[in-house]
């Protein structure tokens, strides 16, 4: 094997890989020093910089010793704007920003005084939260004990130098407002509708017009009634028509519904003068009726309708996906978090998502007489749970839970139970699920949970994942493998493919004690193909398998290697979920695809890439494949989005698919500025498929961009999962030479360049009503943009680092001229992220960096251009 060969497959390494090198790579303690930031006068001012967006004042004073007055002075000597007063909702969605941007500052005591938290909480939240353990690199920086003293005076001019840089750079933009951090919560939680009906826009004359003398009939099934009052509501704000709900039989004009028995989401309407007929098996038809008469007006701008039948019948289910604000570790005990407000799901469902996922721990769940220690709040946690559910009915939706079970234990509780011991990792140990005990309460507790539950939409469940569960689930299974359990005495003796398809069929049998409907899903995630060769056939009939579309899928962007995960910019499917799909079907289960439609780790930071050409490349893929249902997200990715919207097309047989692309630009932005926006979309498409992929997204700084810092000199440090990407340029490029990665980002930020051109364009003949959507559309490709020509600033510098190491001085000259260009990307980007609080936020990993961090890049930068050498 050549040496690129050799490069290409030892970093075939996906998020589960990964985090099995990290004890090895960081170990599990440090006493390494923080990383200095020298563009700070004191690291008691970087510590005031970096919390002035995270924590009110008080608590930023109260950790050090500190008074507020004192704090306010060292954060006012530095040029910062005026302190905002952070509300209890932020303060709760915050805290992994919060962690991270003081893990170099701050000891684990004094980030838990910040947080308001006790241990337990700090260390459930490092060990639940999405791994936020290994995201942080495990390896805490040996930070001693900050606390208050006056500045010195030469501390006092450097600060008074920090001020001059940041009003020389940022003006006044530093003290304009902007949103305020997770202004989008509110803005996609909002029930209201803005107008949007066209000043100009007119009926045509095949088209009926509801403006006045129209009703809309009350229809008797209670959801439905619930959804024909928002359409009236709807009717009145956006499009400016006068069609109240009334009783059936008043109006001579009027919407009236037909529900005919069963669950289905298909639906027929027919358009007459002076009747507006529904007809649908069950209410979430009814409310798939309503969804796209609004589709029609808004790509109308008026409340128009054409005369005649339309049908569509849903031929993709379940079509579900995470939040994109939820609060990952313990949702169901924080309902003041609400991860799925009204508003928020009625706009997933506009784009023809049905259903939202969101962790359960089922040891939180459930109450157990063979596990006294198990099921504290489950009360609690199946109210909100149950709540939830209820709520997403409202509107045609159902909320599944992502099981990723039985969870691994202390040694501590196997002290008594040694025959339920199984196999360790670190320092955990499996409940074996080849003890009848560990079984059946499994199953008591699924069955537990549906009672409580018992219109929970179901389950997805992951057998082979970063946390421990069963025996098998550390033993090695990727590529071609089945994995072994070596530790357990039980399942050493046994097939991984008998253990775990035994643990499914306990998740089904569960379910089943309770639920004839609820969906079991088994998603093939770390399943070698030896594995799933084996697996599959033995899985009941009525569960149904889920496999990454794009994993495996061959890519040259001049390198050749394959998708080890997600992609959107690799368009699915892959030859391994092509291989799972048909074993699946060939057993008599009907198999689904895992996809990203939004965003993935190629870039989180924007809330969505604009590329819905992509999108609906992908989907007609996997309508060619046979697929009839969709797993559209990881935790990152459910921004309501025009890629949302361009997969609805293939969900309803009757829908448009590839062709859709015209009405949803009409929706956004109007019928005269459409065009634009298709041509800008495609030039984003084409773009993305130049992204370097296999490169190693956990470790390139595409989520941090322009805020990721410089460093002149080296840190010594690797970086971690996501959160730090440091300097690490070896670990960042994965089979790729320093110079083809460049280049590809470097050309990709300067095909999407033109597409920003050509979507300023449809900006300029946008209506007015369309703006807002015209507005977070620019921000996610300005954030793209931004990001991708960043990492390509980011591997010259360190390019030319090497170099200047070894003693050329040009290339420390070139360094400095790449600050100088970082300075202008992390001014523009500030301006983008003050704008639109969405960008630069993720679910599970929060803020990678708020506008304040884009102006400490630029102070950052300023120390790096002043260098010697």
């Amino acid at each position: 094997m050549n040496s690129q060969g050799r490069n290409a497959r030892a970093f075939d390494l996906n998020r589960r890989q990964f985090t099995l090198l990290l004890p090895a790579a960081f170990g599990l303690g440090g006493d390494k020093p923080p990383i200095p930031e020298p563009h700070f006068p004191s690291r008691l001012h970087q510590y005031v910089w970096r919390n002035w967006e995270l924590a009110n004042t008080r608590e930023i004073a109260g950790v050090i010793g500190a008074t507020e007055k004192q704090v306010l002075d060292i954060g006012y000597s530095m040029g910062l704007p005026e302190k905002r007063r952070l509300t209890a909702d932020q303060l709760r969605r915050l805290y992994i920003t919060v962690i991270r941007q003081n893990w170099h500052i701050l000891p684990e005591d004094q980030i838990m005084r910040l947080l308001g938290w006790d241990r337990s909480r700090f260390d459930f939240t490092l060990k639940e939260d999405d791994f936020l353990d290994v995201k942080l690199g495990r390896e805490k920086p040996a930070c001693g004990e900050l606390t208050y003293r006056p500045p010195s005076d030469e501390e006092r001019r450097q600060a008074a130098r920090v001020r001059r840089i940041v009003e020389d750079t940022m003006g006044q933009a530093i003290h304009e407002r902007g949103q305020e951090l997770f202004h989008f919560v509110g803005a996609l939680s909002d029930t209201g509708y803005p107008t949007l009906r066209g000043a100009t826009a007119r009926a045509a004359a095949d088209e009926i017009d509801l403006t006045s003398e129209w009703r809309v009939e009350r229809p008797q099934q209670p959801a439905l009634a619930r959804a024909a009052e928002r359409f009236s509501r709807y009717l009145r704000s956006a499009m400016g028509a006068h069609a109240p709900v009334v009783s059936p039989g008043l109006a001579s004009k009027h919407v009236r519904f037909r529900v005919e028995g069963g669950v289905a989401e298909s639906f027929t309407a027919d358009i007459g003068e002076e009747e507006i007929l529904i007809a649908a098996d069950g209410e979430q038809g009814a409310i798939q009726a309503i969804y796209w008469m609004q589709d029609e007006m808004e790509a109308r701008e008026g409340p128009f309708l054409r005369k005649g039948r339309t049908a569509r019948k849903a031929v993709w289910n379940p079509r579900y996906l995470y939040s994109y604000f939820a609060l990952y570790g313990d949702p169901l005990m924080e309902p003041e978090s609400d991860p799925f407000p009204q508003g928020y799901l009625e706009r997933l469902a506009r784009t023809g998502v049905n259903g939202v996922w969101m962790q359960g721990v089922l040891n939180t769940l459930a109450p157990s007489k063979r596990f006294p220690e198990f099921g504290r709040d489950w009360q609690t946690r199946l109210e909100n749970l149950n709540r939830l559910v209820k709520r997403a009915a409202e509107f045609g939706m159902k909320v599944f839970l992502y099981a990723n079970e039985p969870r691994a234990m202390p040694a501590a509780f196997f002290a008594n139970r040694p025959h339920i011991r199984g196999t360790g990792y670190q320092d955990l140990f499996a409940m074996c699920t080849s003890a009848p005990e560990v079984r059946a309460w499994i199953a008591e507790s699924m069955a537990h949970v549906m009672e409580h539950a018992p219109e929970l939409g179901g389950w997805f469940s992951i057998t082979m994942s970063e946390n421990h569960t069963n025996c098998f689930s550390h033993g090695g299974a990727w590529g071609a493998g089945a994995p072994a359990a070596d530790g357990c005495p039980r399942c050493s003796r046994r097939a991984s493919w008998d253990v775990i398809a035994e643990l499914i069929r306990t998740f089904r049998d569960g379910v089943r004690r309770r639920s004839a409907a609820a969906e079991i899903i088994a998603w093939d995630w770390g399943w070698g193909d030896a594995l799933a060769e084996r697996l599959i056939p033995l899985l009941p009939r009525d569960v149904r398998t889920l496999s990454i579309s794009e994993w495996d899928a061959p890519v040259n962007r001049g390198v050749a290697t394959k998708v080890g995960e997600y992609s959107m910019s690799v368009v699915g499917p892959g030859p391994r979920a092509k291989r799972n799909w048909e074993r699946a079907r060939k057993h008599g289960l009907s198999p689904m695809a895992k996809t990203q439609f939004n965003a993935t780790w190629e870039i989180s930071a924007a809330p969505y890439i604009p590329v819905p050409q992509l999108v609906v490349r992908h989907c007609a893929n996997l309508e060619a494949s046979g697929i009839r249902g969709v797993m559209a997200s990881w935790t990152v990715g459910g921004f309501p989005s025009p890629n949302l919207e361009a997969a609805k097309g293939f969900y309803f047989e009757g829908g448009a698919r590839e062709d859709a692309l015209p009405a949803i630009a009409r929706r956004r932005y109007g019928v005269e500025a459409a065009p634009e926006a298709i041509k800008a979309w495609a030039q984003f498409s084409a773009a993305f498929e130049q992204f370097p992929y296999g490169v190693h997204v956990y470790f390139v700084p595409t989520q941090h961009g322009p805020a990721n810092l410089l460093r002149w000199t080296p840190t010594g440090r690797p970086p971690a999962m996501i959160l730090f990407p440091h300097d690490g340029l070896d670990q960042w490029r994965g089979p790729y030479p320093a110079e083809v990665m460049r280049g590809q980002f470097a050309k990709m930020a300067a095909m999407w360049r033109e597409g920003l051109d050509t979507l300023g364009r449809a900006l300029e003949k946008a209506s007015p009503a369309r703006r807002r959507h015209a507005a977070i559309d620019l921000a996610a490709a300005q954030t793209c943009h931004h990001h991708f020509q960043s990492v390509a600033n980011q591997v010259e510098f360190y390019i030319l680092r090497e170099k200047r190491m070894a003693g050329d001085a040009a290339a420390g000259r070139r360094m400095k001229q790449i600050a100088e260009r970082e300075i202008e990307l992390a001014r523009a980007q500030f301006l983008v992220a003050r704008r639109e609080s969405a960008v630069g936020y993720e679910a599970s990993n929060h803020y990678y960096y708020t506008p304040l961090d884009l102006v400490e890049k630029i102070l950052n930068c300023r120390h790096v251009i002043d260098a010697e050498g």
